[in-house]
C-alpha cells in the first residue's frame, strides 16, 4: 500500500471536524521566487522528497494559480485536483493523489481561482477539510506562483516559513529583493529564507546570496538565512523531460545530492521538536484574515 492511499484511509476514518489541538501541527512552507523561469516548482518537488527521504511526513499542495504544473513534472495525470474539493464532488482523501517516492500531493488547476472567491460556508467546508490532514503531516509546501500576486501574498504572511528561489541571474536577484522588501514593509514577521539554484558553483551560489543578504541588511534591517544551493545540472533538464524529479531520476547528480544537503540545512537549522508552529488552522485563520 503506498503512502497516498494509507494517508487517504486515515484521513477518512477521521471526524471531519477534529477538535483544534488534535495532534501534532503541519509546519506550513511556501516556496515563491520573484520571477519566472527559477526552477521554483522544481526545487519544491525535489525539496519535498528529500524530506520525505528523511523520514519526515510531507504533503505538497500545487498552489499556482493558472499555471499548476507539479503534476506534469511528476508524470502524474492527477484525477482529482483543488476544483473539485472545492465543488463538493470529492472530499480531502479523494483528492490526495500518489506521486513519485510515495509522496502525497494535491494538485491545484483552476481550483486555485476559486479558492478565492468561496462563500463563507464554503470556506468553512474547505477549512474542515484541510484540517482533516493537518495532524497527519510534519509539512505542508505550498509551491505558489512566481512574482507577488495578491494571491501569492496571502499565502506568504500566512506561512511558518517562506522559501524565496532565485538564481545568480541579475533580474532574478533583483526581483527576489523586491519581493522580500515589499512582503516585509507590510508585514515584518514573515520568515524568509534564501535558495540559490541553477548556480555555477559554490561561490557564485554565495555571490548572489551575499548580494541579496546585504541589501536586506542594509536596507530592511533584515537577516535572511542563506540555506544553500543547487548546481546549474544537465540531469535537471534532463529529467524534465523525462516527467520524472531529478532526484528520483538522477539520485547521484550534482543536484540530487545539493537539495538533499538543503533539506538537511532546514532541519538542522530548526529542529522541528524545538519550533512552535501554527500548524494548519493558524494558517487558515491568517489566510482568512487576509481575504480581502
Amino acid at each position: 500500500m503506498d503512502q497516498a492511499q494509507s494517508l487517504r484511509q486515515l484521513v477518512s476514518s477521521r471526524d471531519s471536524k477534529p477538535e483544534p489541538g488534535d495532534g501534532p501541527s503541519a509546519r506550513i512552507i511556501t516556496v515563491c521566487s520573484g520571477k519566472g523561469g527559477v526552477g521554483k516548482s522544481n526545487f519544491t518537488l525535489n525539496f519535498a522528497l528529500a524530506l520525505k527521504a528523511m523520514g519526515r511526513r510531507v504533503l505538497l499542495f500545487d498552489a499556482d494559480i493558472g499555471m499548476a504544473n507539479i503534476d506534469v513534472l511528476m508524470g502524474v495525470t492527477a484525477k482529482y485536483n483543488l476544483y473539485h474539493l472545492l465543488k463538493r464532488e470529492a472530499d480531502i482523501a479523494q483528492i490526495i493523489q500518489n506521486g513519485p517516492g510515495d509522496l502525497p500531493f494535491i494538485a491545484g488547476g483552476s481550483g486555485m481561482d476559486e479558492l478565492f472567491s468561496l462563500s463563507e460556508s464554503d470556506l468553512n467546508y474547505f477549512t474542515s477539510q484541510i484540517a482533516r490532514i493537518a495532524d497527519t503531516m510534519d509539512f505542508i509546501l505550498f509551491d505558489t506562483g512566481a512574482g507577488l500576486s495578491k494571491e501569492t501574498l496571502k499565502f506568504i504572511t500566512s506561512a511558518d516559513d517562506c522559501l524565496v528561489v532565485t538564481t545568480p541571474e541579475p533580474t532574478a536577484i533583483t526581483d527576489a529583493y523586491a519581493l522580500m522588501k515589499v512582503v516585509h514593509n507590510s508585514h515584518p514577521d514573515v520568515s524568509f529564507k534564501l535558495i540559490v539554484n541553477q548556480a555555477g558553483d559554490e561561490k557564485e551560489a554565495r555571490g548572489t546570496g551575499d548580494k541579496i543578504r546585504m541589501a536586506a541588511s542594509r536596507f530592511l534591517q533584515l537577516d535572511i538565512p542563506f540555506l544553500g544551493y543547487i548546481s546549474s545540472d544537465v540531469h535537471v533538464v534532463q529529467a524534465v523531460k523525462k516527467q520524472v524529479p531529478f532526484s528520483v531520476a538522477f539520485p547521484n547528480s550534482a543536484a540530487a545530492k545539493d537539495v538533499q544537503r538543503l533539506a538537511l540545512n532546514y532541519l538542522s537549522a530548526e529542529p522541528v521538536e524545538a519550533v512552535k508552529v501554527q500548524g494548519i488552522r493558524g494558517f487558515i485563520n491568517k489566510w482568512l484574515k487576509r481575504k480581502q
